[in-house]
């Protein structure tokens, strides 16, 4: 992916609150990069721009050999849910659903059908060691399982791209050392991994930091220099 000048404003009646100030950034397959910065530095904002979730006041960004600028909100959801996987702190399953079904929903929005979706399905779980709880609801799985159904979700469609945000935010340090592990293992398989996070340990587990203060990038240790 690369990004280029990108910027984004928001409006609060008659002020303009600039949170991301021209950022350039280039992410290359296969690279496990983390994003770091005080609160409000903008790195949710990159990161909701990165996944597709929101757009840019202005610059262009290329994802996969496709410039999304002028893409409509559906062809941005199809490129969203072929490419990028996502994993966040508070998990986001639905509580109804066990976790075989919560890790089914990219697919039914695939359109695949039943049979493909439920080997699938099944099948990821296995990757992420939660064979015997597929058929448990959230409510009966521990945090750290909670997230390995989310990452099983995240891999399920195959994307290139995986975005984890805060990870381990809401796990305890052991279960959130298993979790990295398990992106590691995964960065290693081919897959790109990139991730937010405010702690420096688990930062050190990617290959390449950022780091964005005032909207801006300071630091890319791609050449460790800062970036005046």
């Amino acid at each position: 992916m690369q990004l280029k000048g990108i910027t984004k404003s928001f409006h609060n009646g008659d002020q303009e609150l600039q949170v991301l100030k021209g950022i350039d950034l280039t992410v290359e397959e296969g690279e496990f990069l983390a994003i770091m910065g005080p609160s409000g530095s903008g790195k949710s904002t990159l990161m909701n721009i990165i996944g597709l979730l929101d757009r840019p006041s202005t610059g262009s960004y290329d994802l996969a050999g496709q410039e999304v600028d002028d893409l409509s909100e559906n062809e941005l959801a199809q490129l969203r849910n072929k490419e990028i996987g996502f994993v966040f702190q508070q998990f986001f399953l639905l509580s109804k659903l066990t976790a075989q079904h919560n890790v089914e929903l990219p697919l039914i929005y695939a359109g695949m059908s039943v049979s493909k979706r439920k080997k699938l399905a099944q099948q990821f779980l296995e990757k992420v060691e939660l064979t015997e709880r597929m058929k448990h609801l959230p409510s009966e799985l521990s945090g750290g399982q909670k997230q390995r159904v989310a990452i099983a979700r995240a891999l399920v469609n195959s994307p290139s791209i995986i975005l984890a945000d805060e990870p381990t935010g809401a796990l305890d340090t052991k279960t959130g050392d298993q979790i990295m592990e398990l992106l590691t293992q995964l960065n290693q398989e081919g897959k790109t991994i990139i991730m937010v996070t405010h702690e420096p340990e688990i930062a050190d587990y990617a290959r390449r930091k950022i780091v964005i203060r005032d909207g801006e990038i300071t630091l890319d240790t791609t050449d460790s220099v800062r970036i005046d």
